[in-house]
């Protein structure tokens, strides 16, 4: 069953005007709607006051919101964002996303990593932000720390959005939220993968959806599980 409509009783904190026009003019896909979503969605989380992690960090368009969110917390809380930089499988040559602009001349591969840093610096946000570079599993194999807010927008294949499910959604605290991108009931909109671990999170007993903003879902944490 689909979630209603979100109807919060007071009006969700939004971005400063500086950091929505940054959000704008950067590189990415995520719309407006989805985006004030997200940092809504952020700056409840941040309350927490643990690490908020994005997994799929691109050239920084969405780091932007969570950095906000993240200085305008109280407490010291901190956005980290995780990619390898080399592009997701629609973004190679000849995929439907695929920009040339980001191709590293030298190596002749996808290098998204300076585009992002300059996004972060122009906005003002680096010392917010911790970028892991490295793919999803290996990371997860290494962190041991609690999570305030994990967000799956990476890789959209079955064996990448499992991977990151699996690998994060662990860490994440009780009253946690779990935000999901790219999520289409029908196959006709788009690829099933990340609409199938939102699945899995109700499934699983220890999940909650509260807000469903076009493609992007936010779970909150209720219970023990995955």
């Amino acid at each position: 069953m689909e979630s209603a409509a979100w109807a919060p009783a007071q009006s969700p904190p939004e971005p400063a005007p500086e950091v929505l026009a940054a959000f704008e003019a950067a590189k990415g896909f995520m719309p407006l709607d989805e985006g004030l979503a997200l940092y809504a969605a952020a700056a409840d989380a941040a309350r927490l006051g643990l690490p908020l992690l994005e997994i799929g960090t691109y050239c920084g368009r969405s780091t932007l919101l969570l950095a906000d969110a993240a200085r305008r917390a109280e407490g010291d809380v901190t956005v980290l964002t995780l990619d390898h930089h080399r592009g997701s499988e629609e973004q190679q040559p000849g995929w439907e996303y695929h920009d040339p602009g980001l191709v590293d001349p030298e190596v002749g591969l996808m290098d998204t990593l300076p585009f992002f840093r300059r996004t972060l610096h122009a906005a003002g946000l680096e010392e917010h932000v911790v970028a892991l570079v490295g793919r999803s599993p290996r990371a997860a194999s290494v962190w041991g720390g609690p999570l305030g807010l994990v967000f799956v927008d990476g890789g959209h294949t079955d064996e990448h959005a499992t991977a990151d499910y699996e690998g994060w959604v662990p860490h994440l605290a009780e009253g946690g939220l779990l935000v999901i991108h790219d999520v289409f009931p029908d196959p006709a909109d788009g690829g099933q993968a990340p609409y199938r671990i939102r699945c899995r999170a109700l499934a699983s007993g220890a999940f909650t959806e509260e807000r469903a903003v076009r493609s992007l879902r936010v779970l909150r944490r209720t219970g023990p599980g995955i």
